[in-house]
């Protein structure tokens, strides 16, 4: 089932366009400023329906924490801050921005694999460098996302050890909470299928095969 989409997306696409800052690779902006908690935003973010990142909904199981770093991020889905080291394995770690279009390409394939296999492995993103908050809401609604995405607008990453060139990035997390890094787009459900149980060493039921067994 579709959501409703917020009637003034243009007007916060107009905003993203002129507010959206361009950064490297040196560091964050030293003069980057995001305030999710905007009432625009807020009402944006409603109208998405993008889940917010609860620490205790970002687990499908009994895995270990994320060997990543513990550093306090937005949530596109909420005003609470969100951290990855929180998501335990098994876990996709969706790493991509607005305005990279193999990330905007893969997002349909992501929630589709979300909504059949998340009840046995984490769907997480990570949006990177978007400094205006309202184009990733908005691309996260139009491509039917649903899955929570913490954000890292101004970089704060880049001060850790997480190397994040080139978007889009995978972070698969096995259930011992060692993470593998994958760098390039996926086209369909059934590449990240067999990606994840490569990657995070699970193996993953198809959803037929789940109602077969009920």
């Amino acid at each position: 089932m579709r959501r409703g989409r917020r009637t003034g997306s243009a007007v916060a696409l107009a905003a993203a366009a002129l507010l959206l800052v361009a950064c490297d690779d040196s560091g964050p902006l030293a003069a980057c400023k995001v305030d999710p908690t905007t009432e625009d935003l807020v009402q944006q973010r409603e109208a998405a329906g993008i889940a917010d990142c609860d620490p205790a909904d970002w687990s499908a199981g009994d895995g270990e924490p994320a060997e990543l770093p513990d550093v306090a991020l937005d949530c596109l889905g909420s005003t609470i801050p969100a951290s990855l080291a929180d998501v335990r394995g098994p876990a996709v770690i969706n790493v991509w921005s607005s305005n990279c279009e193999p990330c905007r390409a893969e997002m349909p394939a992501l929630q589709e694999f979300s909504a059949a296999y998340g009840d046995q492995v984490n769907v997480v993103g990570l949006n990177f460098l978007d400094t205006y908050p309202g184009a990733a809401i908005d691309l996260a609604a139009r491509s039917d996302v649903t899955y929570p995405s913490a954000a890292d607008a101004c970089g704060d990453l880049q001060e850790t050890d997480l190397v994040l060139n080139g978007l889009p990035i995978f972070l698969f997390v096995a259930p011992d909470g060692t993470v593998t890094q994958q760098h390039g787009g996926v086209d369909s459900v059934a590449e990240i299928v067999e990606l994840t149980e490569e990657k995070a060493g699970v193996d993953l039921v198809a959803p037929e095969r789940q109602q077969g067994n009920g």
